[in-house]
């Protein structure tokens, strides 16, 4: 005869906290594969319960089975069951005579994550169970046995734990890092990052098979990769790079991901309008760290976008500047992907490709007809090994293909002007563990440029994908006759006139004549022109074994408007020699105007329940007013949501201050990011750090 089951204790403050999931919710029982958890039920029966026949079942998704490992039945004593990897014991200290008993449950350290079913039955002739409740199951990166374990507490505490970061963008010479806020762990992210594996299309037509799958964190990763854009799918987020923004938000409008993933869901998993690179990239780390996969994200300087697969980007120039492509090849002047830790036991007996893996949510290319991308070992990107799964030519190609420089003449022909085997795949950039610093993990990816080494591995590269031609010897073609750059004479700020100049020298011993057309063109961070600022044409004379010093001048008033919806300043300068009309000379420069100061600061006691308030502060740096201003600020575990102000008109030199009362709600490490935008300024971003410190004994105040 069974037993009835009475009250049920799933002790979910005290598995979530040895679990790390408290941060979620201490409300629902949420914990990590491969490592035990506590369930203690009361058994009500004629006689004194005994441990003779306790059966247990976990069950996750639609169509459970033991053979795709989404269902488990298991028994006491630990050990008795059905070949089950779920395993159960009687807890140290429970007391069963008193007519409840207390379990220790572990999961195996692959099983499926995701929601389950947790029933018990308490005799053989019994047909049901009694339910016990459910569970969220996540991966483990404390476990050693489970394929996303990290070593290092440190690391884990980074990527896994840590809710803010920073996001690197601009250009390799002007890097500047923005704050993003993850929020993975605000209550209801765990709940949208299930149900973005519940719409993929791989689940909406075989769910038996995808629920299954949810143990191997490379099928997971690839997933969301898919998901967070909307190409083929109900995905997250809409890319958008022409600068026309109607019916949604610009990119640059995003402080962190928590809105973004909200609104997704509120829009019934219709796309959120519109997302860049850096969105997709922040948003899937958020989806990696809430499932449990230690990721971070990562840009890439001078990122080739590869379309034909031949590890060559070819740039056309004509005598006003940077022409729109003949190709849709490009070098972007930054691409942000991110980096998930995990094993690759599909790609090797040993674990020779262990480790970070690029996985890319940004909609470029597809991979099997689907637009995602990874997850590509780092290790076989560094070893040119473009034969490996999943997407390594692609990436390799971003950050070590080759560039060739063509001019394009009045009637159509072109000539080959240099290849360039240096410039793609400069400052490859994280944030640093524990702090805001800035670590670039270039080396990880390719050997030195110029050196045998990385040579070597381009060839081979090469060779495997059995590309035609000849390859690059690593060197600008040839030297040149006339040698020419741009130099600053003042340091790029938006709001500003920007004076250059541009220094040319002869090798000849001979006096020659040039003509040459400086061009400055507003460009969009994909290397795509948006619109002409200016464009001067000179004929001079070079003497030779002299420099010649042309100045450049491009006023704030000429650049201003046309940077709104760009991100840098091409200037370019293409010279032609009347004397040989073959020889073509170009020079370019990319300019990332620094923003306007904007500041903000946490006041208060930064104690948690505890009210603050952020003061954020910016002053008009025109000598016109700035219309329709507004400030937001975010903050993961001080917010709850996004707060805006706004002010229709900022005058000249007025300075704009705002107060936004706030209450934290969760300890530890947090930033306040603050965003400003206004007609003449996009983008303009800020943050803080503050560290909550943690109280107890306090009922904490309802939020959402």
């Amino acid at each position: 005869m069974g037993f009835d089951v009475g009250k049920v204790e799933l002790h979910c403050e005290k598995n979530n906290t040895a679990h790390k999931t408290n941060d979620i919710s201490v409300n629902r029982l949420i914990v990590r594969r491969g490592q035990s958890f506590l369930v203690t039920f009361e058994l009500h029966g004629p006689s004194r319960p005994t441990t003779d026949f306790l059966e247990l079942k976990v069950e996750t998704g639609p169509q459970p089975s033991e053979a795709l490992g989404t269902r488990s039945v298991f028994r006491l004593p630990e050990g008795c069951g059905k070949g089950s990897s779920w395993k159960a014991k009687v807890h140290q200290g429970s007391v069963f005579l008193a007519g409840s008993i207390t379990l220790d449950i572990t999961s195996p350290a692959d099983a499926p994550v995701g929601e389950y079913r947790l029933s018990v039955k308490t005799s053989a002739t019994a047909s049901v169970g009694s339910s016990l409740g459910k569970l969220l199951l996540l991966f483990n990166p404390w476990c050693k046995e489970d394929w996303v374990h990290l070593p290092e507490e440190e690391e884990r505490q980074e990527y896994v734990m840590r809710e803010q970061g920073l996001v690197y963008k601009g250009s390799d010479k002007y890097i500047s890092s923005m704050a993003w806020n993850f929020g993975q762990f605000e209550d209801d992210i765990v709940d949208i990052c299930l149900k973005l594996l519940d719409v993929n299309p791989k689940c909406l037509s075989d769910p038996a098979n995808d629920f299954s799958a949810r143990c191997n964190p490379i099928y997971v990763s690839r997933v969301v990769s898919a998901m967070i854009n909307a190409n083929d799918d109900r995905g997250v987020l809409m890319g958008r790079w022409d600068g026309r923004y109607d019916g949604g938000m610009s990119p640059t409008y995003w402080n962190g991901s928590v809105e973004v993933l909200r609104r997704w869901l509120k829009n019934g998993s219709n796309p959120v309008k519109y997302g860049q690179c850096w969105v997709f990239a922040a948003v899937m780390c958020t989806v990696l760290r809430c499932l449990g996969i230690p990721c971070r994200v990562v840009s890439n300087f001078q990122s080739a976008h590869d379309t034909d697969k031949n590890l060559t980007i070819d740039d056309f120039f004509s005598d006003y500047g940077v022409r729109p492509k003949q190709s849709p090849d490009s070098v972007w002047n930054y691409h942000v992907w991110v980096e998930a830790w995990m094993r690759r036991p599909d790609l090797s007996a040993g674990s020779l490709y262990d480790g970070w893996q690029v996985v890319d949510p940004t909609p470029q290319e597809k991979s099997t007809d689907v637009y995602c991308c990874g997850p590509a070992p780092v290790k076989a990107i560094l070893q040119g090994c473009v034969d490996l799964k999943y997407d390594v030519p692609f990436v390799f190609a971003e950050v070590n293909a080759d560039r060739v420089t063509w001019m394009v003449f009045a009637d159509g022909s072109k000539k080959k002007i240099s290849t360039d085997s240096v410039s793609v795949g400069q400052n490859i950039s994280t944030k640093a563990v524990g702090s805001d610093k800035r670590v670039d993990i270039t080396a990880n990816y390719k050997y030195a440029e110029g050196t045998e080494k990385e040579r070597a591995v381009y060839n081979l590269a090469v060779k495997r994908l059995n590309i035609p031609g000849e390859n690059s010897n690593g060197t600008h073609d040839g030297k040149p006759g006339v040698s020419m750059k741009i130099v600053e004479l003042t340091k790029p700020v938006s709001g500003k006139d920007i004076d250059l100049k541009l220094i040319l020298n002869s090798n000849d011993s001979e006096t020659r004549t040039l003509v040459i057309n400086v061009n400055v063109q507003a460009m969009r961070y994909t290397g795509i022109p948006s619109s002409q600022i200016q464009t001067e044409l000179k004929e001079l004379k070079l003497l030779p074994n002299q420099d010649l010093t042309i100045p450049i001048h491009i006023p704030f008033f000429v650049y201003g408007e046309k940077m709104r919806e760009s991100n840098s300043i091409k200037v370019s300068a293409v010279v032609t020699d009347k004397d040989k009309s073959e020889a073509v000379y170009i020079t370019e420069k990319d300019l990332v105007p620094e923003s306007p100061s904007l500041t903000i600061k946490a006041i208060g006691s930064e104690l948690q329940y505890s009210e603050m308030t952020a003061e954020v502060v910016f002053e008009n740096p025109l000598s016109e007013g700035l219309r329709n201003c507004f400030i937001t600020v975010t903050g993961s575990g001080l917010l709850t949501e996004t707060m805006e102000a706004r002010m229709p008109l900022l005058k000249q030199g007025q300075r704009l201050r705002v107060m936004m009362p706030f209450t934290p709600y969760r300890p530890g490490p947090k930033k306040l990011v603050a965003g400003f935008n206004c007609d003449q300024f996009r983008d303009i971003k800020a943050s803080c750090n503050v560290y909550i410190k943690p109280v107890t004994g306090v009922v904490p105040p309802l939020r959402r």
